[in-house]
């Protein structure tokens, strides 16, 4: 059994054994204030690797900055090796800039081959993020690795990931690792935004400007979507803009078709949990 393995077990039982319940009781006042974790915060998600925050938070990071590049069709073959999707655009190289805790542990906690898997689409729990750079080199997925010691400002588990197609066009994405294998998504381009990717997710890229939300939510409604999130982010004034729109269903491929019959619309992608 591996070392990190025997001290997450470890770990796990001294959680168990020390909390009477998952929440805080303030006896003397007579409040109760309740703080409930869920036993999957305690024991971890399925992964590769010894870290939720710095290996499976940084895995769904990547992916996740991935299934917006590639926008693919159809779902992505389960088990394909390498870097391509089933259509869209083929990434060619990913940059990583790590911030904080990231940037200082990532090769001890494996936080690099937990990207650069992810990039390739492998999920956490897939045993080839093992060899993730000896898979990227096979394929001929270029990369590269930069600390940032400098902006202390950012969350401490936070990567920046550029990414390039081989068609030249380019796509920046910040995400953080929130703890327990999950992440969210707080920068597409120069845009900031906030979505965790734990609903399926609809992601417009838009031109700001008078009817498009409207537009966007009739287009879900003639599909019965219901809208458990939606938040409308913007460069600046009659500049580019995000509508992310997250369900707790799936939501129709094919509203991709009527929503982009507006003509304010630039970008549509659909990601199903």
């Amino acid at each position: 059994m591996a070392k990190w393995e025997i001290i997450r077990i470890f770990s796990i039982y001294f959680s168990l054994t020390n909390m009477s319940c998952l929440g805080i009781i303030d006896v003397q006042k007579g409040v109760q204030n309740m703080s409930y974790t869920s036993i999957f915060d305690v024991i971890g998600p399925n992964m590769i690797g010894p870290s939720s925050s710095h290996t499976a938070g940084a895995v769904a990071i990547a992916l996740m900055a991935r299934k917006l590049f590639i926008r693919p069709a159809a779902p992505e073959t389960s088990g394909t090796e390498g870097t391509e999707g089933t259509e869209g655009r083929q990434i060619a190289r990913a940059d990583f800039t790590l911030y904080g805790s990231f940037a200082k542990t990532y090769h001890g906690h494996g936080t690099d081959k937990a990207l650069l898997g992810g990039i390739q689409g492998f999920t956490p729990d897939d045993i080839r993020i093992r060899d993730a750079f000896t898979i990227a080199d096979r394929t001929g997925l270029a990369y590269s690795f930069t600390e940032n010691h400098e902006n202390l400002g950012y969350h401490p588990n936070t990567a920046d990931i550029l990414l390039t197609g081989t068609d030249g066009s380019r796509q920046f994405v910040r995400g953080v690792s929130i703890g327990g294998g999950r992440m969210k998504i707080v920068r597409i381009n120069n845009i900031d935004v906030d979505f965790t990717g734990q609903y399926s997710t609809l992601i417009v890229r838009q031109k700001d400007t008078a009817g498009i939300v409207a537009h966007i939510s009739s287009c879900l409604s003639e599909k019965n979507v219901n809208i458990a999130f939606m938040r409308l982010y913007r460069e600046a004034k009659g500049e580019t803009a995000y509508t992310i729109i997250e369900s707790d269903q799936a939501i129709p491929p094919e509203i991709i078709d009527s929503i982009k019959s507006h003509d304010g619309i630039y970008e549509t992608t659909v990601i199903q949990v």
